[in-house]
């Protein structure tokens, strides 16, 4: 698989709630270290997303925000 997105996250299906139109996914990407995505039904469906298998969370955005206390 190549991507343009410069940060694509290996990890693995901890969860997946299927809704009416859309899937939540949560992906532990390192141990105790989870990220969450919104997909629609069909698309988790098309890439057959169960708990259990590798994926890769891809995060493509123009900007990333940094906050601190």
């Amino acid at each position: 698989m190549k991507i343009s997105a410069r940060n694509a996250l290996k990890g693995v299906v901890k969860s997946v709630e299927l809704g009416a139109v859309n899937a939540e996914i949560v992906v532990e990407i390192a141990p105790g270290k989870e990220i969450t995505s919104i997909i629609t039904k069909k698309s988790c469906e098309n890439l057959g997303v169960k708990v259990g298998k590798e994926v890769y969370a891809v995060v493509k955005a123009s900007s990333v925000m940094i906050g601190t206390d």
